[in-house]
C-alpha cells in the first residue's frame, strides 16, 4: 500500500515536498515513480528513482525543478517540487514497479503494480 502526503496550495515560484509511505516488505525491490494528472488531461510521468536511490530520471517539463529521493530504511520516497508553476497543478501519484530500471519501462504506467491514492497540488499565479 502506498500513501501520499504533502500536497497543498502554493504560489508560483514556491516549493513543496510530497512524501509517499509504503507499507509491506521489500520496499527496496521496487523502483518508485511519480506521475501526475491535471484536470482534463491524461496521467503523465514526472520522475522515477531506482531501487538503491542512486539514479533518478524526470520528465523534461520538470527537469531542474523537481527531484526525487528515497529512504529504504523508512520505506519512503519523496518528490521535491521547486520553482512551481501554475501548469504543475495536478493530482500527484506515487507508484511502485518491479520492472527493470530503464526508460522504456519506467515511463509506462502499465509497468507499475501499486499506486497511491494521489495528493492534490495547486499552484496559483
Amino acid at each position: 500500500q502506498l500513501l501520499e502526503s504533502g500536497g497543498g496550495l502554493m504560489q508560483a515560484g514556491g516549493s513543496l515536498r510530497l512524501s509517499c509511505a509504503a507499507s509491506g516488505p521489500s520496499f527496496s525491490t521496487y523502483i518508485m515513480g511519480w506521475f501526475r494528472q491535471a484536470p482534463g488531461k491524461e496521467r503523465e510521468f514526472v520522475g522515477v528513482i531506482d531501487r538503491s536511490g542512486g539514479s533518478t530520471d524526470s520528465a523534461d517539463s520538470v527537469q531542474g525543478r523537481f527531484t526525487i529521493s528515497r529512504d529504504n530504511a523508512r520505506n519512503t520516497v519523496s518528490l521535491h517540487l521547486n520553482s512551481l508553476k501554475p501548469e504543475d497543478t495536478a493530482v500527484y501519484y506515487c507508484a511502485a514497479s518491479l520492472s527493470a530500471y530503464n526508460r522504456l519501462n519506467y515511463i509506462d504506467m502499465l509497468r507499475y503494480r501499486y499506486w497511491g491514492q494521489g495528493t492534490q497540488v495547486t499552484v496559483s499565479s
